[in-house]
């Protein structure tokens, strides 16, 4: 693997703040949520959102499909969604005494998995192959969904009735989970200040097509991640499964999927090489969701969030990179 040079670093970074520029003309306000989403596309990641209904979960997925030249498609989780709604089915055709395959709406770029929590446990079984190995198995036939292929799933806060808590399996599928919140003051005259139209939130055009994103995905994987960089993820991983407040810390894969991530956020910073503060960053959004604290803990007040940032104020970062 080749460490991205100059030029690239600058077309990556240029074109990243494009990307999240664009966005924003939609969902305003939310930089640092939007780069964070960003950097889940170009990771090759999925994306959670959970919040309250109404602060622009929705919007920030569809602005998010609508930036790519490529096919975007939304599924409304219900109760009596089923697998097949989601992935496809195999049909027998009369004429051609065959049976054809029907692709679902997981077949895209961009999937809009809108209250993903609302579908029953085993709708939401239908998501994991396909999100950890960007394929379908349908009647013992494989069929690819290409690439790039990213799903922007939201859900309500588990405390609201009809909904199904996403089982830990499902969880650890999601490169990051984040929420929007609520717009500041200037923000939120921003919005309300749009024409009745918008209502449904601004369309934004496309600017950059798929293939470029496939490039983008090349230029950060090969974004260089130091030794003493990898020492200090596996150290804050075994801290999170050591910590007495944590009944499940966090996995090898989570580990990975920060590096991953810490790759992308590097490169559109205009560097070239990941750094402690990479790492610290995008600890909370990767890592959280993946944990689960002690139900007494939990009672108390303690939250996921809470405990990393406790264990990233006690673990020592390092110091320098070393070429």
């Amino acid at each position: 693997m080749t460490t991205p040079n100059h030029d690239q670093i600058q077309w990556f970074a240029q074109t990243f703040n494009q990307l999240v520029a664009n966005v924003e003309r939609a969902v305003v306000g939310k930089t640092h949520v939007i780069r964070l989403a960003m950097t889940c596309l170009v990771s090759e990641g999925h994306l959670l959102l959970e919040d309250f209904p109404g602060t622009g979960k929705t919007s920030l997925a569809r602005a998010m499909a609508q930036t790519l030249h490529g096919k975007q498609t939304r599924i409304q989780f219900t109760p009596d969604l089923l697998p097949s709604d989601v992935t496809g089915v195999t049909i027998y055709d009369q004429g051609t005494q065959r049976f054809t395959f029907h692709q679902g709406p997981i077949f895209a770029n961009i999937v809009l998995a809108d209250e993903i929590n609302r579908a029953s446990p085993k709708t939401q079984s239908a998501l994991l192959e396909v999100m950890e190995e960007s394929q379908v198995t349908i009647d013992g036939e494989t069929h690819l969904v290409g690439r790039p292929f990213m799903v922007i799933a939201t859900q309500n806060p588990i405390e609201q009735a009809g909904t199904y808590r996403l089982p830990e399996a499902q969880l650890d599928r999601f490169l990051m989970k984040t929420s929007l919140g609520y717009p500041d003051h200037e923000s939120t005259v921003k919005i309300l200040a749009q024409p009745p139209h918008a209502r449904g939130g601004l369309v934004v055009d496309p600017i950059i097509p798929t293939d470029h994103v496939a490039s983008m995905i090349d230029y950060a994987a090969n974004v260089h991640v130091d030794h003493a960089i990898l020492v200090y993820v596996s150290e804050l991983a075994q801290a999170t499964r050591s910590a007495p407040d944590v009944v499940l810390g966090c996995s090898v894969r989570a580990g990975l999927a920060l590096v991953r991530a810490a790759r992308t956020w590097a490169l559109a910073a205009g560097r070239s090489y990941v750094i402690p503060d990479d790492i610290k960053t995008l600890a909370v959004p990767v890592l959280a969701h993946r944990m689960v604290l002690d139900p007494e803990e939990e009672f108390r007040g303690a939250t996921t969030e809470s405990v990393l940032e406790r264990i990233l104020g006690q673990l020592p970062a390092p110091q320098e990179r070393v070429a």
